[in-house]
């Protein structure tokens, strides 16, 4: 009895250790590590907020913001550094991959964070706000907006202990610094080439959270990547301006093509969607709803030159308000809000030389001789079924018909030419083959 109970003891003692070592392996700190590309836009600003959110709630080490961005929205920057510098664990902003960039927006994150780094051919700066509604604003406005970024930016960069000289600048002369001139001048703390050599430099160093001060203990450390949602990248992909006017576009074909073939429905869904799709994003990107009109505008025109031809001057029109309407579309004076001008003039062409077809080919099967009808049998040769004296009947196209000749006398078999059609008789001639 002694033994079994010894046995059970020792066996219970053996499932403890195994759980109590699960459990420490399970609490061990970990890096979460974050992707931010492209505009800084709502979409962007939940991901990195929830992100941060849940590396909190897991206690991580830290969370690392890998940073690729021409800028983006001043609410959704706000959002973002709001929550970064209220954060409980440390935020290392990494401006990566080479060739990347913290431009505008992505300059007031990178000062934000508790350690900032950057890949080597990366650039920061060019932090001057921009008008993204379009509208016209006064030079005194124009001051109040740079002067309220200039004091916000600098209150960052101070919170940081990071140059406050050179973060003015970069809102007021729209300066930009490569990744050796930040690390100089004390705008960024180091240089990796990569993630891992991120984590081997940054193992040390002492931070100051928003609840603590503390070392980093980051060698070793498992990274736990976040990535966005499937919905998000789809919602995130939208707000790019040159997929919004393609789907206006194959939005508009779409809805013709079911116009021009009724019944046909495959069109008209994709048009459908397209276009739900392409308001959806319009409304994330600032436009000009006079441009929007001029696009559509210039398609009716196109579609009207096609029943009604004009042999080439609503065509013209319809190309130039197409394009017109492309350039005012977007009302963002930001550069990463615009449509491309290579997009811009290959839809525009595009359209032109489909219309330019289309109307083409309704020219000439105006012009083309009918082969159907009374008009199809002008110029037929058929065989005499009877003497044509001046009268008889004729077999032509398929049918019989009553046909009467205008010279000489037919014999039956031989072969008649269709010169006129009058009510139900064919007039007809003796047909001479050519040699």
């Amino acid at each position: 009895m002694k033994t079994k109970i010894i046995i059970f003891f020792v066996v219970l003692l053996f499932v403890l250790s195994c759980c109590l070592i699960e459990n420490c392996a399970a609490s061990k700190p970990s890096i979460y590590l974050l992707q931010l590309n492209g505009i800084i836009n709502p979409i962007t600003s939940q991901y990195v907020v929830s992100g941060i959110e849940n590396a909190e709630a897991e206690e991580a080490e830290c969370l690392i913001l890998q940073l690729d961005t021409p800028g983006g929205l001043d609410t959704s920057m706000r959002d973002i550094i709001k929550k970064m510098l209220n954060s409980t664990i440390p935020i290392i902003v990494y401006v990566s991959p080479p060739g990347g960039r913290a431009a505008s927006a992505g300059v007031f994150i990178t000062l934000a964070s508790n350690i900032a780094a950057m890949a080597p051919g990366t650039n920061i700066g060019a932090a001057h706000p921009v008008v993204m509604g379009g509208e016209e604003i006064d030079e005194e406005m124009k001051a109040k907006m740079v002067n309220d970024a200039a004091a916000y930016i600098k209150t960052i960069a101070e919170k940081r202990g990071r140059n406050t000289q050179w973060a003015e600048k970069a809102v007021r002369e729209s300066v930009s610094i490569t990744e050796q001139e930040a690390i100089e001048i004390g705008v960024i703390e180091f240089i990796a080439n990569d993630i891992d050599e991120l984590i081997e430099i940054i193992d040390g160093v002492r931070v100051t959270t928003a609840s603590e001060t503390r070392v980093l203990k980051t060698k070793g450390l498992e990274i736990i990547s976040v990535k966005m949602n499937y919905k998000d990248l789809f919602l995130h992909s939208l707000t790019n301006p040159n997929i919004a006017y393609i789907l206006l576009f194959l939005g508009i074909y779409g809805i013709l093509g079911e116009f021009s073939n009724p019944g046909s429905f495959f069109p008209g869904i994709v048009g459908g969607i397209s276009l739900i799709l392409a308001f959806v994003a319009f409304q994330s990107i600032p436009i000009n709803y006079g441009g929007l009109l001029l696009i559509i505008f210039g398609i009716v025109l196109l579609v009207t030159e096609i029943y009604t031809p004009t042999f080439g001057l609503l065509t013209a029109g319809g190309v130039t308000s197409l394009i017109l309407g492309s350039f005012m579309l977007p009302k963002a004076t930001a550069p990463f809000l615009r449509i491309s001008l290579g997009l811009i003039i290959s839809m525009s062409l595009a359209t032109a030389a489909f219309f330019i077809f289309a109307l083409s080919k309704g020219i000439k099967i105006q012009w083309k001789k009918s082969v159907t009808g009374r008009e199809g049998l002008l110029g037929k040769v058929g065989i005499a079924k009877t003497v044509l004296d001046p009268e008889g009947t004729i077999f032509v196209h398929g049918e019989r018909w009553q046909a009467s000749v205008i010279d000489e006398k037919i014999k039956e078999g031989e072969e008649v030419e269709v010169l006129e059609v009058k009510g139900l008789l064919l007039i007809v001639k003796k047909y001479i083959r050519k040699e």
